[in-house]
């Protein structure tokens, strides 16, 4: 690595940035089991293990106002219809309520599937990293002290943004498993209300917006994927240009990259809320 401050102070910015870019391609194809050593996995378990019990509560307070607001009279309920309907859907509630964690598990795996295969066709195996051009680095190299005054002011406003876009970027991610813990955690108390017909709207809403927030996953590694073309062609660099000028280009067109693609991490959960109707 060069001994210039100034080439320094770039390359550790595009360090970090890559650092967090590769971190997010492994982060999106782990497991919340796995996540961290599986320590959350666990305390987030027991939760949803406690929260079970209220969920069996609230199944049959659903399921007695969806009798009320269902049928006109306790005369219909003693129909053979009305009853083994009323009969299956109590079934199913309890099923969903005692088997949620293992049914939100699968549409995980399910998501992480699809994941790996958009991966695979890409044909990219991991995100590209972004590198100053040689050009550049001797540009800067042959600058002399006072020439190189206007620079470290550049380097150091250009670092300083790079670094900030990589730690929105990854906290995106992170906030993604945070979602997908507090979903499996309070998971019970709104599958209960699959248990009464008119309450069940709000069990299919929760499990839209499960779905959504797994689906995030696919919209990140798609967007990574775009940059990552765009980092294997780095941006062109005028070597007829002053080199503050050279310096100046190359980090604008960069963070504006970068500026599309946390963009774009930022709205994957409006976009697939969009996608799902939510």
């Amino acid at each position: 690595m060069s001994d210039n401050w100034v080439v320094q102070n770039l390359q550790n910015a595009l360090d970090v940035w890559n650092s967090k870019l590769s971190e997010i391609w492994t982060l999106l194809t782990q497991s919340p089991e796995t996540f961290k050593g599986g320590n959350i996995w666990t305390v987030i378990v027991s939760i949803h293990g406690a929260l079970q019990a209220i969920g069996y509560a609230l199944l049959v307070l659903f399921f007695c106002i969806g009798i009320v607001k269902t049928c006109g009279s306790f005369a219909e309920l003693k129909k053979p219809e009305h009853a083994l309907k009323a009969f299956i859907r109590f079934a199913i509630a309890k099923g969903v309520i005692t088997y949620g964690l293992e049914l939100m598990l699968k549409l995980m795996e399910i998501v992480q599937g699809a994941i790996s295969n958009i991966m695979s066709a890409s044909g990219i195996g991991g995100s590209k990293a972004s590198v100053l051009p040689d050009s550049m680095i001797d540009a800067i190299e042959d600058c002399g002290f006072w020439e190189s005054i206007p620079l470290w002011a550049v380097t150091l406003i250009g670092g300083l943004f790079v670094t900030v876009l990589s730690f929105v970027m990854i906290m995106s991610v992170y906030g993604r498993f945070f979602k997908i813990y507090m979903y499996s955690a309070i998971a019970p108390i709104p599958l209960s209300t699959f248990a009464g017909e008119p309450t069940q709207n709000v069990g299919k809403t929760f499990l839209k917006s499960y779905c959504s927030v797994l689906l995030e996953g696919a919209v990140i590694v798609l967007s990574c994927i775009i940059f990552s073309v765009f980092a294997s062609s780095p941006p062109v660099v005028d070597t007829s240009a002053a080199v503050v000028t050279q310096v100046w280009a190359y980090i604008g067109e960069l963070i504006f990259n970068m500026l599309v693609l946390v963009g774009s991490i930022k709205m994957s959960d409006r976009i697939v809320r969009e996608m799902m109707g939510l």
